[in-house]
């Protein structure tokens, strides 16, 4: 077994770290995730779920593989990790991060390229490039900084800060903070609630959003109708349409349809 896997359950699929307890960020770590992201990728699955078996989530870099490598080798590991990320956030489905424990810098950062994060009250959330003459090298920063501002952001990784799950929710960062014991209990119905949702719209929702992070609201307008009117002709959008209609003809109380994800 590797130290990513992916599993399916039903149209939910799930990526697993699975090298505990630290679950440490290297080569075979990296190579391990994109594998698992093009087998998610490849799979029927209508939403995903990051999380990670043992106490912690991850403690970032493997940094005992460091010493002696050539800043061309490191280079190359740091682009490795960035196209690992990166592939996760070009899947066309929603995605949830689950998390507990210690989420450490690299693991930060792989956090911060999922749509939602959902915390267990043991999590807590360290950067520790400030203490290391570094900087987050995985996109984590301008993704930090897009969750919670520019200048909360910066003060978390500057001061090389730790928050725990409570603050982390309060900032914005995380989604929602559950009980140790419920958390992958709800992170399953959360990624099944989304997998009954209507596939394309979120995924036309994730693509206005990505386009608002590069280009702001004028950027987001000038796609938005690219990137929605077609899902005016899904079977989703035609059967929840002749259902709107329906109900207010006959008077009573729309209720959305099972969408089929077409």
């Amino acid at each position: 077994m590797g130290t990513v896997t992916f599993e399916q359950r039903g149209d939910v699929g799930s990526i697993i770290l699975s090298n505990p307890p630290e679950n440490e960020l290297s080569r075979e770590f990296a190579s391990d995730l994109l594998q698992a992201v093009h087998d998610a990728s490849a799979s029927s699955i209508r939403s995903l779920v990051i999380q990670a078996e043992g106490p912690n989530f991850g403690t970032g870099g493997y940094v005992r593989e460091w010493p002696g490598k050539d800043p061309h080798w490191f280079r190359t590991f740091i682009a490795e990790v960035n196209q690992a990320y990166a592939a996760i956030e070009a899947l066309r489905i929603p995605t949830v991060c689950a998390v507990r424990g210690a989420v450490i810098s690299g693991h930060y950062e792989l956090v911060l390229r999922a749509d939602l994060i959902i915390a267990s009250d043991t999590a807590s959330f360290t950067w520790v490039e400030a203490n290391s003459g570094m900087t987050p090298l995985a996109g984590g920063l301008q993704r930090l900084a897009e969750r919670i501002g520019r200048g909360r952001a910066t003060a978390h990784v500057v001061m090389a800060e730790t928050i725990d799950a409570r603050e982390a929710e309060r900032i914005g960062l995380v989604y929602r903070v559950e009980a140790d014991n419920q958390l992958d209990r709800v992170a399953q119905a959360l990624g099944e609630q989304l997998a009954k949702g209507a596939t394309r719209g979120h995924a036309a929702s994730r693509a206005l959003l990505k386009a608002w992070s590069s280009g702001g609201v004028a950027g987001a307008d000038a796609l938005m109708l690219d990137l929605s009117m077609d899902l005016y002709s899904s079977v989703d959008a035609q059967n929840a349409i002749n259902e709107i209609a329906r109900a207010a003809t006959q008077g009573e109380q729309y209720v959305p349809p099972a969408f089929i994800g077409r």
